[in-house]
């Protein structure tokens, strides 16, 4: 098992990329602590780690909450001893517009879960990790967090700043044996996408990934286990596409 004996925390873990990268963390031998503002979702996440045959907990958290997100940690800490894992991955859309019609309150609703709850993760989790001198960050960015598109600034802005941040927290905790990754997942079926195009999902053939599908969860769990592994010990600061081929540029019909 790649990760027996560890301790993941995952945010955003009561649906779509979360429960599937809690499933395979779990298998793999970790112990999860499923956080989700949905406190019935993470449950349900848990129970079908622990009927699988392994051990987790539900923590309800609002990641955009500095009380909520140093609960969330240590709850995890205390019931499981430490944390060796934390895997930022809860996220909000925002608002479909241009950047003026942006209300202030979407503004920072949509920067204080997706930027400001991934530091406020890493904040009360660092001291942790620094004092078993080792961890794992995964924090999760976007497509949006590579090229901008029209309509989506604020949620751009969000996810460029996921990728700064990790690859600041790499640079500064490395002397402690601290590893800090960057998920970038493309159009992956999760509730977020049907949210945005509901039954029909893109990509259409006119913004079809080179491997013409949509991902699924498990395609990023599966990116996710590797990074969070000792397979990549000697990988952080990166920017790790998980997109089907999306990134490697435009392609003719």
């Amino acid at each position: 098992m790649k990760l027996a004996d560890k301790v993941a925390l995952i945010t955003g873990a009561g649906s779509g990329i979360g429960r599937g990268s809690a499933l395979l963390f779990a298998r793999e031998g970790a112990r999860i602590a499923a956080a989700d503002i949905d406190e019935q979702s993470a449950a349900q996440t848990v129970d079908l780690i622990e009927s699988q045959g392994g051990r987790a907990m539900a923590i309800r958290a609002d990641v955009s909450s500095p009380d909520d997100a140093q609960a969330m940690v240590e709850a995890a800490a205390r019931r499981f001893g430490t944390i060796d894992i934390l895997y930022n991955n809860a996220a909000i859309e925002g608002p479909i517009c241009f950047a003026a019609q942006i209300s202030v309150a979407q503004f920072d609703h949509v920067i204080g879960v997706n930027l400001r709850g991934t530091w406020l993760g890493m904040k009360y989790a660092l001291p942790i990790m620094m004092a078993n001198r080792s961890g794992a960050i995964l924090n999760v960015s976007s497509l949006a967090g590579l090229r901008a598109t029209p309509g989506g600034a604020v949620y751009c802005a969000s996810k460029f700043g996921v990728i700064a941040l990790t690859q600041a927290v790499a640079i500064e905790y490395g002397k402690y044996n601290i590893r800090a990754n960057c998920i970038v997942p493309g159009w992956i079926e999760t509730p977020m996408v049907h949210r945005l195009f509901g039954a029909t999902l893109p990509p259409s053939s006119a913004t079809a990934p080179p491997l013409r599908r949509i991902g699924q969860p498990q395609d990023v769990a599966r990116a996710a286990l590797f990074l969070a592994s000792e397979d990549a010990n000697y990988i952080t600061g990166t920017v790790f596409p998980v997109d089907g081929g999306i990134n490697a540029g435009d392609r003719g019909p």
